[in-house]
């Protein structure tokens, strides 16, 4: 069983301190766009959702669609359940999000200003030791897939 897909997602005010909206995606189905200037270093959103173990992981983790964030060596967040929004935003080869864990919460942060209108996206970074997956990021230096080679 994998993760439920998110059918009506939406953004948690109260894990952002900028207007955020949901919308239709070039780079895979869905994205999270900023609706305001969002200036450099600085918290975006947090990723929320059911702690679940390794155990739980391996589980929800088969499918099409996984919302699932390694949280350390034993849990991971599902941002299928409870999520803030943040388990929208896509994988970029060249980001403008980097992800910070900080006592048991991930946070999102700028690497740049970004633009009114931008989508938001982050590096994945999925493990080379795991099953390739394809990238539709379009950036400039795009890898080819969401895996770190």
């Amino acid at each position: 069983m994998a993760s439920v897909l998110v059918a009506s997602p939406t953004i948690d005010s109260r894990y952002t301190p900028f207007r955020l909206s949901i919308r239709e995606s070039k780079i895979h189905q869905r994205g999270v766009y900023a609706e305001e200037f969002i200036p450099a270093r600085r918290k975006v959103i947090e990723y929320t959702g059911e702690r679940i173990s390794r155990r739980e992981t391996k589980r929800r983790g088969e499918g099409s669609f996984t919302y699932l964030f390694t949280l350390d060596d034993y849990w991971t967040i599902d941002g299928a359940v409870g999520g803030s929004g943040a388990e929208i935003i896509n994988h970029s080869c060249d980001p403008n999000l980097r992800s910070s864990i900080h006592k048991g919460h991930i946070l999102y942060w700028s690497k740049r200003d970004i633009r009114r209108g931008e989508e938001l996206t982050i590096d994945y970074l999925f493990s080379k030791n795991v099953e390739r997956i394809p990238c539709c990021c379009g950036a400039k230096n795009c890898r080819g897939t969401i895996n770190v080679k």
